[in-house]
């Protein structure tokens, strides 16, 4: 399936692998995911649109088995708060709907902050934006095709 960021990937020549697998609408989680495309929750990778107070919206992308540290991401965003977006505000911004959510391909480009513990892995695991398709792409691969900035954005909850 073509989505907007496998397109975009396309384009920039980025060597990448496509992964489906059946939707369930109650389990949408990216552990149930990983579990699905046969990888370990840590390597699969969930993308998650933030507003912070300065610097407005953000993509925060964190291991599957994690959630996001709020007071992290602002530090290295140069906000003094973040919050989540509200799930109503998610599509209409982005483009995409929960569980296809990517920074590849949204329809704006908000700066993208990317967990540092996807340089431990050869191959990370993102959403193709739609349910049911996730890119398999190297961590480099994808830091250049977002711009993303790293750090340690990511806690065990």
């Amino acid at each position: 399936m073509k989505t907007n960021a496998v397109r975009l990937l396309e384009t920039m020549g980025i060597s990448h692998e496509l992964r489906s697998y059946e939707v369930d609408e109650e389990h949408l989680d990216a552990i149930t995911v990983a579990g699905k495309v046969g990888l370990p929750p840590e390597q699969v990778f969930k993308t998650l649109l933030v507003r912070g107070d300065r610097e407005g919206f953000c993509f925060a992308v964190i291991p599957g088995n994690m959630e996001l540290d709020l007071k992290a991401l602002a530090k290295l965003s140069g906000d003094r708060k973040m919050e989540l977006a509200p799930l109503k505000e998610v599509h209409p911004l982005t483009g995409y709907i929960r569980g296809g959510v990517t920074a590849l391909g949204a329809k704006k480009d908000y700066p993208v902050y990317l967990d540092e513990t996807a340089q431990l892995w050869e191959v990370m695991s993102i959403s193709a934006g739609v349910r049911g398709t996730q890119i398999l792409l190297h961590p480099e691969a994808y830091v250049r095709a977002t711009q993303a900035r790293m750090g340690e954005i990511g806690r065990f909850g």
